[in-house]
């Protein structure tokens, strides 16, 4: 039966709000700490034109969001997510790291901010959550300033060969054994093996992204378990 997209967007902060008190750990467990690495190459990127004004979307527990202030101190961060109980934890974090970033709720298909609000967005892991991708993608157009970057960090579904095969059992298989065991919530992480099999592969994101007016590279990571897709407007777009 089809979830319509309202159902699935009320479905995910459902799930995100149960597993927001282990999220952090899983997350390092669960991908035995290679996360860390995708993520401080998704920073590098965003950070690539020192962009000042930078909105962290799908920010979950801030943990992109604090690693780009520290980064990049002078600049605005914000970080924004439409799970309050993951906001909470993010701003626990950053007034116990000392960092200045703002954390507020937010809908990915209707935010908040002006037309050209930001110089770059970053979304770790929380693309394929949204409910309406190109819908998503004409919207963080609309708030991203000309020349800016948007850069998107995620997993596509799972490569091929012998090591796509490997991971597919353990993504399939494991992951949601020892999430649920870990998390008390077993669907949230059968939800994300079957979120990651219905995301676009990288091609098909990138074409997505250059409907929406972006000109778009991607980098593949650790044999393909995850991708960054970079996505610049030009200085002199229009909307």
């Amino acid at each position: 039966m089809e979830v319509s997209p309202r159902e699935k967007a009320e479905r995910v902060r459902r799930m995100f709000a149960e597993i927001a008190p282990r999220y952090d750990l899983l997350n390092r467990l669960l991908s035995f700490g290679a996360d860390l690495r995708w993520r401080r190459r998704a920073v590098a990127l965003a950070l690539e034109k020192n962009p000042g004004r930078i909105l962290d979307l799908a920010t979950g527990t801030g943990d992109l969001a604090l690693m780009l202030k520290r980064k990049a101190p002078t600049a605005q961060v914000v970080g924004a997510d439409f799970a309050l109980p993951m906001l909470e934890i993010a701003r626990r974090k950053a007034r116990a790291q000392g960092l200045a970033v703002e954390f507020l709720e937010a809908d990915a298909l209707s935010l908040p901010f002006p037309q050209g609000s930001f110089e770059a967005i970053t979304i770790a892991f929380g693309f394929r959550n949204f409910a309406d991708y190109r819908k998503a993608l004409f919207e963080l157009r609309r708030v991203l300033a000309p020349g800016g970057r948007l850069v998107i960090l995620e997993f596509p579904p799972p490569p091929r060969g012998v090591f796509g095969l490997v991971y597919r059992i353990y993504f399939q298989r494991l992951l949601p054994f020892l999430g649920g065991v870990v998390s008390g919530s077993f669907g949230a992480y059968r939800y994300l093996p079957e979120s990651v099999e219905a995301f676009p592969p990288p091609e098909a994101l990138k074409g997505m992204m250059e409907e929406a007016g972006f000109k778009v590279r991607y980098e593949l990571l650790t044999f393909g378990v995850a991708a960054i897709h970079i996505g610049d407007l030009e200085a002199w777009s229009t909307r």
